[in-house]
């Protein structure tokens, strides 16, 4: 039985993990008491002891946590952004080309951000197909859950705020922190503009990147063979309905689904990502990360 640690239980990525963890007949969860989940000695030894430890802290909080971490077999799964472009660090999408079985022999594997896991589904696939050019200028937007923004969003948004009924976009001044990730996996010379947007339901996430001069029909069979057997990312023909596509639509649930839509006369086009921010976008992701390592079935505790 493999042991698994959670640093950082309290926040809502941490308990989500601690909830899908808990009934899981092959895991043993290490769970420090209240009086002790922030004293280091102890933090330490809990790390140390696990088979995987999952860090789910603000950045400079986990890299003091991977500093801890002397047991060379310990696998170390961080939802921080600190270590999603370093050498080292496996990036924890398998569903990308060859990235799966470095996931399976890797002690260090950074769990993608949530818009990033939208952007990236899209776009490396893309790339990498010589469909789209590594200099590309793109130009993306999200709509996202406020559950993506933590304990403190939820509260505001659950308390109905007049101001928060409608979308409210951020990160204006074009640095948001998954900007880095987004470029360097998808193998980008330019990180895209892009526009994250709250909107006014729980969890759900819908990812768009806008395209001129697009080959639809060359873009969509580049995703059925990219995702061609995955169980988790699918490509779609038209998932909408009656014309709409809702960022709600895979709410609780940790798979994601990829369509191309727009007018191939024109060629202006515009790929879509739907998924779970609190799903494929965090959790989800971080146990999918979690089963590949230690060898088990990959969806093992998730819902398709």
């Amino acid at each position: 039985m493999k042991k698994v640690f959670i640093d950082g239980s309290a926040g809502t990525t941490g308990l989500r993990i601690r909830e899908r963890l808990e009934t899981r007949a092959d895991l043993e969860l290490v769970v420090l008491s209240e009086e002790l989940r922030k004293d280091p000695s102890a933090r330490r030894d809990a790390l140390n002891a696990s088979d995987v430890s999952f860090l789910c802290l603000p950045d400079a909080a986990a890299v003091e946590a991977v500093a801890m971490v002397e047991n060379p077999a310990t696998v170390v799964i961080d939802t921080s952004t600190a270590h999603r472009t370093l050498e080292g660090w496996e990036y924890g999408f398998p569903e990308l080309a060859g990235r799966r079985a470095r996931i399976a022999s890797a002690r260090r594997i950074a769990n993608p951000g949530c818009h990033a896991s939208g952007f990236v589904a899209l776009v490396e696939p893309l790339v990498r197909a010589g469909i789209l050019p590594r200099d590309a200028r793109l130009c993306a937007f999200s709509l996202t859950g406020y559950s993506g923004g933590g304990k403190k969003m939820i509260a505001d948004y659950d308390e109905k705020r007049e101001s928060y009924l409608g979308g409210r976009q951020y990160a204006l001044g074009q640095t948001h922190k998954h900007l880095p990730e987004m470029a360097k996996v998808c193998g980008l010379a330019n990180p895209p503009v892009f526009s994250p947007v709250v909107v006014p339901h729980y969890s759900g996430m819908e990812v768009t990147v806008q395209l001129h001069g697009a080959d639809i029909a060359a873009i969509a069979d580049c995703y059925r063979a990219a995702y061609d057997g995955e169980r988790l990312v699918r490509f779609v023909e038209d998932p909408s309905a009656g014309g709409f596509l809702s960022s709600t639509d895979l709410s609780g649930r940790d798979g994601m689904e990829i369509s191309v839509h727009g007018d191939p006369a024109s060629g202006r086009a515009i790929l879509v990502s739907r998924f779970d921010n609190l799903g494929k976008g965090a959790s989800g992701a971080a146990i999918q990360n979690m089963n590949i390592a230690i060898g088990c079935d990959e969806l093992s505790g998730l819902v398709a």
